[in-house]
């Protein structure tokens, strides 16, 4: 009863925030806190350090020495539909590699978990809130139902559910009378819809949850991945009762041009248990094998010299070289898009 009514609660979020306000409330308010590109405190030489940086190659020095002197993208955690097993175990394993739980937590009450009862209308329009405030597009990780909620706000951001998304203040909780925010690199208005995210990956996500927990209008979507992202990672286990993986998973594939990867986790990965992850950003052995991971053809010989579980570390490194990646980048283009304005308000 009790999920039935999280379920019933969801459906009320989603008509209520879905409901897209008349054309004279959809534009941002005069007093909009919006991101000022000229308030990114850097000096010239970080700068010049960013910069210099290869996004996919990037160093634990550099990570240490460089990006953690950076912007981040927020990153939003979705754990599955099972309570005790959260995605907080994952942002602390993120936090030990080196990326700032300030990003990790949920400014509202610092949880490092979201749960993935939550509507997926809403969802996208606290991207557009915390873009418009933070200049960068927050990151999505969902494990099991997580990743069904992941996919489906890429599938709300392009627009497949409605033409309209209504900005949502998560400190508040509540809906803004707007569906378009103030883009913080280009200061031009734009609409929700359209939005692109950096970097989503969904971990042991699978279409028989979807038909019992009666998800119906994600079971054709599920896999499809449109252009509202730059890059998806894809993680499954070919014998996976719980998706419903009985010797094959079904892969994800681009609608468009977004880069989709899917990765094939090891058998001794188990559904339940892929987020528990911070042990090995701990261990010595585990740690250099992360650090120096690099995607590639194949699958990688994992380390035996260790006392530590490698069950999850081929996704743990993967998702981290991801989200260094993307760090890198949005750090960039923010720097970038700085220098840009600056340079434009010199012109005389």
């Amino acid at each position: 009863m009790a999920a039935l009514g999280a379920v019933c609660a969801t459906a009320f979020v989603a008509v209520t925030a879905g409901a897209a306000p008349s054309a004279a409330e959809s534009h941002p308010p005069a007093d909009v806190a919006s991101f000022r590109i000229s308030e990114i405190a850097l000096d010239s030489d970080t700068e010049e350090r960013i910069l210099a940086l290869t996004p996919e190659h990037i160093s634990a020095a550099e990570v240490q020495q460089v990006l953690a002197r950076a912007p981040a993208p927020r990153i939003i955690n979705l754990q599955g539909s099972i309570a005790f097993i959260t995605m907080a175990p994952f942002a602390e394993y993120l936090i030990a590699m080196g990326y700032p739980e300030a990003r990790l937590a949920n400014p509202r009450d610092g949880a490092l978990s979201y749960s993935s009862f939550v509507d997926s209308a809403r969802l996208a329009g606290m991207l557009a809130w915390y873009y418009e405030r933070e200049g960068m597009m927050p990151m999505l990780i969902g494990h099991s139902q997580g990743g069904m909620v992941v996919v489906r706000v890429l599938h709300e951001l392009a627009g497949g559910f409605s033409k309209s998304l209504t900005v949502w203040d998560p400190l508040r909780d509540e809906a803004e009378a707007r569906t378009t925010i103030v883009d913080p690199l280009s200061g031009e208005q734009r609409p929700v819809v359209g939005l692109e995210v950096p970097y989503a990956a969904a971990i042991a996500t699978g279409s028989l949850p979807r038909i019992l927990l009666g998800q119906w209008t994600m079971l054709r979507r599920l896999h499809e991945i449109p252009d509202s992202v730059e890059e998806f990672s894809g993680y499954s286990l070919d014998w996976d009762p719980i998706a419903g993986n009985f010797g094959s998973a079904e892969p994800y594939r681009a609608t468009g041009v977004a880069q989709v990867r899917n990765v094939a986790l090891p058998s001794a990965a188990g559904h339940v248990t892929l987020p528990l992850a911070k042990t090995l950003a701990l261990d010595p052995i585990t740690r250099r094998w992360i650090d120096d991971y690099a995607p590639g053809p194949g699958v990688p010989e994992l380390p035996t010299r260790t006392s530590a579980d490698v069950a999850n570390l081929l996704h743990a490194a993967d998702i981290w070289y991801s989200i260094k990646k993307h760090w890198c980048l949005e750090a960039q283009r923010l720097i970038r898009a700085k220098r840009q304005a600056e340079s434009a308000q010199a012109k005389p």
